[in-house]
């Protein structure tokens, strides 16, 4: 078992989290300049350090300063000194910043049948009669044995318009339509 994981310090008093205790759930709340960001910083820099992975979704790009090494500088000298620290050294943690778009991080990956078509149809906002079109592609994949990948109309490997070349033209015309625009497929 891991030792207790420190996760701040006063004067007088030290605050630890037990490893077998984090899986609990947990809520940071504070004002504006209260630390919120820092603790997050800290417990996945605590959870890092005994090999537990950490996931956390940076929208405002704060946390991501725990990638690079800290600097030391006189006011935090005096900090760490003031509360007794003395064995501090900035290092940097191992970090994967993911990116939805692929452009500036590890792209973000799920093939359409990892969607599913349920979740598929409430991405691409779908009406009822579409949904039942991408319900018959799911079905029909599956029967085949097809794995679809995307939704590219050239792709070698399985995508939607592996499954037939004229149900796919159809369905492409229906996914792509607007929600409120009538469906010129016939459906």
């Amino acid at each position: 078992m891991s030792s207790p994981l420190l996760i701040a310090r006063t004067l007088d008093n030290a605050l630890y989290l037990l490893p077998a205790m984090a899986n609990r759930h947990g809520l940071i709340t504070g004002a504006t300049g209260t630390g919120k960001t820092v603790t997050l910083q800290k417990l996945a820099e605590s959870f890092s350090e005994i090999g537990v992975p950490v996931f956390m979704a940076d929208v405002k790009g704060d946390l991501t300063g725990i990638a690079a090494a800290g600097q030391s500088s006189e006011k935090l000298q005096a900090r760490l000194e003031k509360i007794g620290v003395s064995d501090w050294e900035p290092h940097a943690n191992p970090v994967v910043l993911w990116d939805i778009f692929g452009e500036k991080g590890h792209p973000v990956r799920a093939t359409v049948s990892d969607l599913g078509p349920l979740l598929l149809a409430r991405l691409l906002n779908l009406n009822d009669v579409q949904s039942g079109v991408l319900n018959i592609i799911f079905r029909i994949a599956d029967d085949r044995g097809l794995l679809l990948l995307d939704f590219k109309t050239s792709a070698p490997s399985p995508s939607l318009s592996a499954i037939t070349p004229s149900l796919s033209r159809t369905s492409t015309a229906i996914l792509t339509a607007p929600r409120s625009a009538p469906s010129s497929a016939g459906c």
